[in-house]
């Protein structure tokens, strides 16, 4: 358990390897019999000095040392007073030796103290106290466990102060089995009786999850201070009885003697946080200070994290004031805390600056900054970070790894992912984990890379991962996406563990497959094994509906969760309103809308842009206009729901003021965007309007498709400018297509151009010889010209092809029910009522006109 991050200690060489069989396994004790201790020795502390001077006349003693050696904070004077205790004979003194030990342990010189307790011709129980604070402070614990047992054999008595640092040892090393042994020996020799080793048994207890032992500690002890109760209550806490700790910290508020002090609070408060309860926890911030208690650096580490996760902003920038103003700004905890506060609630900004001017830079800190990059970006900057670690002498770890893959994947830059994914495994050496794996695969899944993911699929086996929850359930969605639903059965199947997460894989490839029966049993099989689906269940069946054109079975499904226990949540409405549009259905859509309406998603821009869509398709302009206009911060996509509406509709001129609106608010327009403009432009008939916004794409940077020639071709088409449309498709860089042949033809039949008419007509029937509607345009073009014989010989063609002129279609909603009509269609189930009624119409509307 040695900190890697340390020297190996030098000759000579440590006291471990010069006592023979010394078990290393620390899972049991053998101490010799115990010595009755003496009393420590109190030496008072000095300021500290920043220079070493003996310039007075009087003789040096050890006192003199002492004074100098406990003030002494800097490695470099230590080492000098060091130097001139050997120099003067001191150094062979025991209590000398002892003070220059702790001056060691206080500069973090563990390999110097290392050496010197070897050297140390003469070791007491404070030195051994002070060689084993310093492996305690270094994070040493099992050297620090194996040195108290050579302790046993150097023949000095023990005290009760050296057992509070070796149940800390136990304590790092989560070692209850240790620490029982432990509290044996000290009850053998009435140790326990002591409040100072009673404290840190309930301490080590606690730290070690054994909790009941704790409060036995408590209750046998003779006397209590408020030590004992805040260790008490960090013990409850740390093994997630916070209200259990709350209750002590009552408690203590009963005994006079005893009041609750800051480390009280402030271990409730940590507890309540690190255990979910965030808003517990920033109340009992609140009652504390009602208390009259301050908050300090601990206060602040356990209730910032609380804060960040809530997202409380405005709580976040309180605190940050407060530690500024009462200089707390210099802990790195605090700070690397404050900045999670920023980074969560998508402030950046702020965190940089945090970062940059206090936070200390290592792995941790640099971890913090490039996630919240990654989630709020710019990613770009998550990049220039990791790339600087290495430049600031810090290592990467896999979390950093993982941030900045992971980072990719969120924000689609999936080629990116992959290129650092390699770098990790081929330059690094860095073996992924389940979260690395996970990542890389949903990359693969939303890039629908089968053979790459594959390759990470084998990489799990080859770990063993391949049944990790995260990394099957990724891989489930990795084969779902593929459209290899045999094998997205087979890694479901592996998963130990599986969570609804991993059966919403599962049921959303089914879904998407448009497999209704398996959807159906993976239900039914999902409820058996005790997991109940969720919205995002339903919401992966709605969404593989609505991909394979079931609409009517997504409407009847969202009928049913409207009834029943399960709400529809935004996505879910996302979800409905394209349905809704396809099917024309304005009375589902309305029920959507007043659902988003009545859970405050009709603002969202999303959501928002979705509804003016679906009421344009659905035939109602006004109600788009009142959706468009609910949105809280449109966007383009939201800008270019209304156009289209416009266009869709024919309202023209609202389209070109929308439009110039865009601009003018400094929105860039996309092809869309053109594309609803020009249509507007044909139903204006503006020509010169339209010319502009057209030559305005290449300013744009917005390269012309089929479609917006179309719309030129049809806008030139219908003024009149026959030629100029003719030119125009000559010119065009793409093939054209029916749509835009059409679209000359009408302009040819409405002004009689023969000669260009024909042209277009011969390209119609072309591109589509079946198509009866082309021969029509073109009949219609005779008639106009008074060319009877050539109408009457494209009649015969359309009568030897066996053509027909496809008959009108229309529909109207009833009920929740859509009814389909085509001219002269009795398939209907009401037909003979139907057609009764249309010729009562009929009759009352001849008789109208007669009397009229």
């Amino acid at each position: 358990m040695t900190s890697q991050l340390l020297e190996p200690i030098a000759c000579p060489p440590s006291p471990l390897n010069h006592v023979p069989n010394i078990p290393h396994n620390l899972t049991a004790l053998s101490f010799q019999k115990l010595k009755q201790a003496h009393q420590p020795v109190n030496i008072s502390q000095q300021k500290n000095q920043s220079n070493f001077s003996l310039l007075d006349n009087k003789p040096l003693n050890t006192s003199k040392y002492a004074s100098v050696l406990d003030s002494c904070k800097c490695p470099k004077l230590g080492k000098q007073v060091h130097a001139h205790t050997i120099k003067t004979g001191f150094d062979a003194d025991g209590f000398v030796d002892t003070k220059l030990l702790q001056m060691y342990a206080r500069c973090g010189l563990l390999k110097d103290a290392d050496f010197l307790f070897e050297t140390m011709p003469m070791r007491n129980l404070h030195s051994w106290k002070a060689i084993l604070s310093v492996y305690l402070d270094h994070g040493l614990f099992e050297e620090a466990f194996l040195l108290f047992q050579v302790l046993q054999f150097d023949g000095v008595e023990l005290d009760f102060f050296v057992f509070p640092l070796v149940f800390k040892a136990c304590s790092g090393l989560g070692s209850v089995e240790l620490g029982r042994q432990l509290h044996g020996l000290v009850i053998k020799f009435r140790f326990c009786l002591n409040i100072y080793v009673s404290n840190a048994l309930i301490d080590m207890y606690g730290k070690c999850g054994s909790l009941d032992n704790a409060k036995k500690v408590l209750v046998k002890m003779p006397e209590r201070d408020s030590v004992t109760w805040n260790s008490v209550i960090t013990a409850c806490a740390a093994n997630g009885m916070v209200y259990e700790a709350l209750e002590f910290l009552e408690k203590m508020k009963s005994l006079d003697y005893s009041m609750p002090n800051v480390v009280s609070w402030s271990a409730v408060i940590g507890g309540f946080a690190q255990n979910g309860y965030d808003e517990e926890a920033i109340e009992m911030l609140f009652r504390m200070q009602v208390e009259g208690l301050v908050p300090n650096a601990q206060t602040l580490a356990g209730v910032l994290p609380a804060c960040a996760r809530l997202q409380r902003l405005d709580l976040g920038k309180q605190l940050h004031g407060y530690i500024t103003r009462h200089d707390f700004i210099s802990n790195p905890v605090v700070v690397n805390a404050l900045v999670d506060v920023y980074r969560r609630c998508g402030d950046m900004g702020s965190a940089a600056k945090i970062f940059l001017k206090f936070s200390v830079k290592n792995v941790l800190s640099c971890n913090t900054m490039i996630v919240g990059y990654c989630e709020s970006g710019p990613v770009s900057k998550a990049k220039e970070l990791f790339d600087c670690m290495d430049v600031l002498g810090i290592e990467r770890d896999l979390i950093s790894w993982n941030s900045i893959i992971s980072g990719y994947v969120r924000n689609f830059m999936f080629d990116e992912a992959f290129s650092m994914f390699q770098n990790m495994l081929m330059e690094e050496g860095i073996e992924p984990d389940s979260f690395t794996l996970g990542s890389v695969l949903t990359a693969c899944a939303d890039t629908i890379s089968l053979g790459q993911g594959k390759e990470i699929h084998a990489q799990a086996i080859v770990k063993g991962l391949q049944s990790d929850t995260f990394v099957g359930g990724a891989l489930v969605e990795m084969y779902s996406k593929c459209q290899d639903l045999t094998a997205a059965q087979m890694a479901f199947d592996e998963v130990i563990e599986k969570d609804v997460p991993t059966w919403n894989a599962l049921i959303s490839g089914y879904a998407r497959s448009n497999q209704i029966e398996r959807i159906q049993y993976l239900l039914e099989k999902m409820k058996r094994d005790g997991y109940h689906p969720n919205i995002y269940t339903w919401n992966s069946i709605l969404a593989g509906l609505v991909e394979n054109r079931q609409l009517d079975l997504t409407m009847q499904l969202f009928s049913e969760m409207q009834i029943s226990k399960l709400r529809p949540d935004i996505y879910t409405v996302g979800i409905i309103l394209p349905a809704c549009s396809r099917l024309a259905t304005l009375e589902r859509g309305k029920q959507a809308h007043a659902h988003s309406i009545k859970c405050g998603y009709d603002t969202d821009v999303h959501i928002g842009a979705a509804l003016v869509d679906m009421y344009a398709k659905c035939g109602s302009l006004k109600y788009a206009q009142l959706a468009y206009d609910r949105i809280s911060n449109p966007n383009l996509v939201s800008h270019n729901a209304m156009l289209t509406a416009y266009a869709m509709h024919g309202h023209g001129e609202e389209g070109i003021s929308l439009f110039q609106t865009m601009l003018a608010l400094g929105f860039i327009p996309d092809h869309v965007t053109f594309l609803s403009v020009l249509s507007s432009c044909v139903h204006v008939g503006s020509v010169e309007t339209g010319c502009k916004f057209f030559d305005l794409m290449g300013y744009y940077n917005v390269k012309p498709t089929l479609k917006h020639y179309t719309s030129m071709v049809d806008l030139l088409s219908r003024s009149g400018q026959l030629h100029e449309a003719y030119e125009l498709i000559k010119k065009m860089p793409v093939e054209c297509d029916s749509v835009l042949w059409g679209a000359l033809l009408g302009g040819c039949v409405t002004h009689g151009n023969i000669e260009l008419g024909k042209i277009a007509a011969e390209r119609l029937i072309e591109l589509e010889p079946n198509n009866s509607g082309n021969y029509v345009l073109l009949a219609n073009l005779h008639a106009y010209a008074r060319r009877w014989t050539d109408l009457a010989r494209v009649r015969g063609m359309m009568k030897d092809r066996g053509m027909h002129k496809s008959p009108g279609c229309s529909w109207i909603e009833d009920k929740n029910e859509i009814h389909s009509f085509l001219a002269c269609d009795r398939s209907h189930k009401r037909a003979e009522e139907i057609y009764a009624t249309l010729d009562y119409l009929a009759r009352h509307m001849k008789t109208g006109i007669v009397h009229g």
